[in-house]
């Protein structure tokens, strides 16, 4: 073989190589900003995930397809509904010292008061167990309570905590939060709003507010 045609050869088989390099060193390239997407999407997806959660033990909700069908039907804001099942019981089905039951804390007498003032049927206690139920009747009662204390959300609230006889003695419809005399009616009252701000926040669509 000739000198000239061993040169081309060569200057061939380096061309060559050099285009595998360049090739190979695409692929890396690719592969790495393969990676880094993926690293990308899954810090998103963890950051998702996460705050989901970290809400879910901070502000929880649940059952808000039957919080949004009562507030419909009972002309309430569902984030007030909200707000009073997170301070009543954090949603979470469980019965008091004082024999208060469910979602939104029904005790068994003011169940059969609702029961009847709402023309339901028989009562029964075990029915407070059932979310439907107990969110049913807790949005009756806070309708209720609007309703007798004409509209004024401190009032009805603090009757939802600390019974009407109390309210009506503070100032019945007239009562703003100074007026409230048990401490803890008065820290209960503050939650709830505070609460209901956050869930028309967080929750705006679950609760049917952002349309």
């Amino acid at each position: 073989m000739s000198p000239a045609r061993t040169a081309a050869r060569g200057r061939g088989s380096h061309r060559g190589g050099a285009t595998f390099a360049g090739l190979r060193r695409r692929r890396w390239l690719w592969i790495a900003a393969a990676a880094l997407i993926g690293i990308g999407v899954a810090i998103v997806v963890s950051r998702v995930d996460f705050e989901k959660a970290l809400r879910e033990i901070t502000l929880p909700l649940r059952h808000d397809d039957v919080i949004r069908q009562q507030a419909a039907d009972k002309n309430l804001d569902p984030a007030l509904i909200a707000a009073v099942i997170y301070a009543e019981s954090r949603f979470r089905d469980q019965e008091s010292h004082a024999g208060a039951r469910g979602l939104m804390q029904i005790t068994p007498q003011t169940a059969a008061v609702i029961a009847h003032l709402s023309g339901g049927t028989e009562f029964v206690t075990g029915d407070l167990s059932d979310p439907e139920i107990n969110i049913s009747y807790g949005s009756y009662y806070l309708r209720y309570l609007l309703d007798r204390y004409d509209g004024n959300e401190v009032a009805a609230l603090a009757a939802y905590n600390a019974g009407t006889g109390n309210v009506d003695q503070w100032g019945g419809p007239d009562l703003d939060l100074a007026a409230i005399q048990f401490p803890e009616t008065q820290a209960y009252v503050e939650q709830v709003l505070d609460k209901r701000r956050e869930y028309r926040d967080k929750y705006a669509d679950d609760l049917g507010l952002s349309h």
